[in-house]
């Protein structure tokens, strides 16, 4: 007599479950990939700002969040995936989840371009013609893609590299024998969180309009 054994029904959790397996592995693939290149760019912005060129360390920077900021949602949306796939009443959340295996699709073909190697990411500091086109190109890229809390932490982070490397510090100098002849200058009002949230996107609006020099 024929085998008349039954192979087990493949549903739609598991495929779902098998599905989201995937892109989590594909993203921890791309994960180590781009931390070689974030590295590489906070370096890039250290070099940068030794050498007085504040637009390119801001460029490097806003590049390595939007980068992170890609692998982070991604994550975020695997991990509730996960939830969804593990829940008994499977048959309520399906479309949930097939939208949300869609959107990762999208998002890890996304991720996927930002690995152009370190090639790129080096052109992001260079001064030649095709490197100017590239930084372009990434600046145009970036208007829109970042929330203005992303671009608050860019801003932050660039900060921090200038006051480790001292940069944009005046030294003090003293004058022998004037010592108490002047009152000292009052120190400057300090902003508070909103004047500076509102002079960041000043400045970010006047970075997006002016062109990179040719």
């Amino acid at each position: 007599m024929g085998n008349n054994g039954s192979h087990p029904k493949i549903t739609a959790q598991d495929k779902a479950i098998l599905d989201m397996k995937n892109q989590r592995d594909k993203l921890r693939q791309y994960q180590k990939k781009i931390t070689i290149l974030t590295d590489r760019e906070t370096e890039i912005a250290r070099e940068c700002l030794r050498t007085g060129d504040k637009r390119k360390a801001l460029l490097a920077l806003r590049k390595k969040k939007y980068q992170q900021s890609l692998l982070e949602q991604t994550d975020a949306q695997l991990a509730q995936l996960e939830t969804l796939t593990a829940d008994v009443e499977f048959a309520l959340v399906q479309k949930d989840v097939l939208f949300g295996l869609q959107q990762g699709t999208s998002v890890l073909k996304q991720i996927n371009k930002e690995m152009g190697g370190l090639e790129k990411v080096e052109q992001l500091m260079a001064d030649n013609e095709e490197a100017r086109e590239y930084q372009r190109e990434v600046s145009d890229m970036l208007v829109g893609q970042m929330s203005n809390a992303d671009e608050d932490d860019v801003e932050d982070e660039l900060a921090a590299l200038e006051k480790e490397m001292g940069v944009g510090k005046k030294e003090e100098v003293s004058l022998p024998g004037i010592e108490g002849l002047v009152d000292p200058m009052p120190d400057a009002p300090k902003e508070t969180p909103k004047q500076r949230a509102e002079r960041r996107q000043r400045d970010r609006e006047a970075e997006e309009g002016e062109p990179i020099a040719a």
